[in-house]
């Protein structure tokens, strides 16, 4: 899983039929303490997700399993909007 936070959203008014009515989101990786960590990618939106939330994100296989998405060309899907994240201090 990546965590990330949502910084944009993407209008595709041409696509795949089977992404049609699909929330398309611009996913920043972040670290724990919410530093940007890598670089942004479009994921399918699965649980309402809104820009400035922190998410999780899964990418490959697990996307398409993500809210029955078994037959959508899908390479990165958002399953989740954190609450909190909580580091265990060292």
């Amino acid at each position: 899983m990546i965590l990330a936070r949502i910084v944009g959203t993407v209008v595709a008014t041409r696509k795949d039929e089977r992404l049609v009515s699909h929330k398309l989101l611009v996913a920043q990786p972040i670290d724990p303490q919410g530093a940007d960590s890598g670089r942004p990618l479009v994921a399918i939106d699965t649980v309402d997700a809104g820009i400035g939330d922190t998410v999780l994100v899964v990418t490959g296989s697990s996307a398409r399993m993500a809210a029955e998405l078994h037959e959508t060309p899908v390479d990165a899907a958002v399953v989740g909007v954190v609450d909190s994240i909580d580091l265990a201090s060292r």
